[in-house]
C-alpha cells in the first residue's frame, strides 16, 4: 500500500520540503503540486533574468519538469530552494544553447549609461546593489545587444558572475561547472566583450 495522499491531510503546508520529496519518490506523486506551489515564484524570479519575456512562461515549466524527473537524485542533507535554484540555472542555460537565437538592437539605441556599465564590467567593476538597480533597465537593453552575440556558456557567465555579482564559485556551483571553467569563461567574455566595446566607442 502506497503512501496516503497528501492532499488528505488538512494542511500540506506543514510538511517539510524532505518530507514532500520523499512522498513523490515513493509513489504520492500530486505532493509534487505543494512544491510547485511553494516555490513557483522562486522559480520565474529565476528564469526572468535569463530567458526573453515571450518565453518565460514555458521556460518555467520546463524547469518543474525537470526537477520532477530528477528527483531520485535528490539528497536529503540538500537545501531543496538551492537545488532547485541549480535546476533552474542550468534550464535557462540549455535554452540557450539548444535555441540560441540573437536579437539586434541598434547601435543608435544605446546610451551612455550602457556604455558605462559595459566599462564597468570590462574592468572587472562589481556593482553595489543600489548601483545594480539604477542600471538595470540599460543593462538589461544592452545584454539583448551584445550578449546577443555570445554563446550560451559566455552569455551565462557574464549574467552570473558580472551582473549580478556571483563569485567564480557559486557560479559554478549553479551551473554544474568547475571554478577554472568559469574562470576561462569570465575570460574570454570579457575579452569578446572588449571588441564589441571598441566598436561602441567607434561609433
Amino acid at each position: 500500500m502506497g503512501p496516503r495522499p497528501l492532499k488528505m491531510y488538512k494542511d500540506p503546508s506543514r510538511f517539510s520540503d524532505i518530507d514532500i520529496v520523499r512522498r513523490v519518490i515513493e509513489g504520492d506523486v500530486n505532493a509534487f503540486e505543494s512544491l510547485f506551489k511553494r516555490y513557483q515564484g522562486h522559480v520565474m524570479k529565476i528564469v526572468r533574468k535569463r530567458v526573453p519575456p515571450y518565453d518565460v512562461e514555458e521556460a518555467g515549466q520546463e524547469v518543474f519538469v525537470r526537477a520532477y524527473q530528477s528527483l531520485s537524485g535528490f539528497k536529503a542533507k540538500q537545501d531543496f530552494e538551492h537545488w532547485l535554484s541549480k535546476v533552474a540555472v542550468r534550464t535557462c542555460y540549455d535554452y540557450w544553447r539548444k535555441a540560441y537565437r540573437s536579437r539586434e538592437v541598434p547601435l543608435s539605441s544605446l546610451t551612455e549609461r550602457h556604455r558605462e556599465w559595459l566599462e564597468g564590467v570590462l574592468a572587472d567593476q562589481s556593482m553595489d546593489s543600489s548601483d545594480q538597480k539604477g542600471v538595470q533597465h540599460e543593462a538589461g537593453e544592452l545584454l539583448d545587444w551584445a550578449l546577443g552575440k555570445l554563446c550560451a556558456e559566455d552569455r551565462m557567465v557574464v549574467q552570473l558572475v558580472y551582473l549580478e555579482g556571483l563569485s567564480g564559485k557559486e557560479a559554478a556551483d549553479l551551473l554544474g561547472w568547475s571554478v577554472a571553467n568559469v574562470k576561462v569563461r569570465s575570460f574570454r567574455s570579457r575579452k569578446k566583450l572588449q571588441g564589441l566595446l571598441k566598436g561602441l566607442r567607434k561609433g
